[in-house]
């Protein structure tokens, strides 16, 4: 980061003259290994045992913000009695699994009751169906003596990390995660990030000022891209273009489409309708469908103009 992001790392500089503790896990001693409280060499790859570790610290000593993980995240749903995870089943696999199709099934993954918006709970987060003693039982396996195996870390040096990101947590302080695009490039980018992702949750990281996971890009102009925007099938909000489609041709349609039952794009409709009238106004009413048949349509995939 000191190297490759100077501008963004005097702002970690000045949250270590603040008493900010900064770790560094990288498979090379650089500039940035330099400047930081605690370096972690690790073998390039074994990113996700290196996570899973700290997973299985937290969870084992009871080191997770535990108000936190029991009312802001989905580790008190339980999950339906058809739902089985690898150790459940003992071959590997998840509930759902279609050898024919090379692909799961998901309607064993549903919370108890089918209800995504209102899933029953346990607070206590004791039912052997809830998602964290699932978690718990999934990440059993990366102990301090599997890390070192596989990552090359000592257990005295996982330690230090474990109880140090542990101490920055909590009700009272955050602490953020900055990946480089390493992470996002390895074939297994998407489990490493996620595996980050519930890193951060147990600790309550998520969602709060000084916490979140935070991608370094290699170049200003990749996110920029995207939050601006200047890519081509966009909108600001990352709101979809019509396309020259079927949902082009009335707004409640193309509203239909991108509009989800839960979640974030739960209330797609309000944050289309409100990018048209930040567009056109007093101009943008119910009657000409906000402005929507002004907007240009895309024809197809034009990514290659860019």
């Amino acid at each position: 980061m000191a190297e490759a992001h100077p501008v963004g790392f005097r702002w970690v500089m000045k949250a270590k003259q603040r008493g900010a503790t900064i770790i560094h896990v990288d498979p090379r001693f650089s500039r940035t290994s330099a400047l930081a409280d605690i370096w972690v060499p690790i073998r390039a790859g074994t990113d996700i045992v290196f996570l899973g570790g700290l997973i299985n610290h937290l969870i084992e000593y009871e080191l997770f913000f535990r108000d936190y993980v029991v009312h802001y995240t989905n580790a008190s749903c339980i999950l339906s009695d058809e739902y089985r995870d690898p150790e459940d089943s003992g071959d590997g696999y998840f509930s759902g699994w279609n050898p024919e199709k090379r692909a799961y099934e998901g309607d064993s993954w549903l919370y108890k009751g089918g209800d995504l918006s209102r899933p029953q709970r346990d607070l206590t987060l004791q039912d052997p169906q809830c998602v964290f003693q699932k978690l718990k039982r999934h990440f059993s396996r990366y102990t301090p003596e599997m890390v070192e195996k596989v990552c090359g870390i000592p257990p005295d040096l996982f330690h230090k990390v474990a109880h140090a990101l542990a101490a920055a947590s909590g009700p009272e302080r955050t602490a953020a995660v900055c990946y480089a695009v390493g992470w996002t490039q390895h074939s297994k980018g998407v489990q490493i990030i996620r595996a980050a992702s519930i890193l951060q949750l147990l600790l309550g990281n998520i969602g709060r000022p000084g916490g979140g996971i935070l991608a370094l890009r290699g170049h200003a102009s990749i996110q920029g891209s995207t939050d601006i925007p200047t890519l081509y099938d966009i909108l600001p909000g990352y709101l979809p273009m019509p396309f020259f489609e079927a949902d082009s041709h009335k707004l409640g349609d193309y509203l239909k489409k991108h509009s989800a039952r839960t979640g974030l794009w739960n209330g797609f409709d309000k944050y289309f309708i409100r990018l048209m009238k930040a567009y056109y106004g007093d101009g943008a009413t119910a009657e000409n469908e906000c402005g929507f048949h002004w907007l240009p349509r895309v024809t197809g995939d034009h990514s290659h103009f860019g």
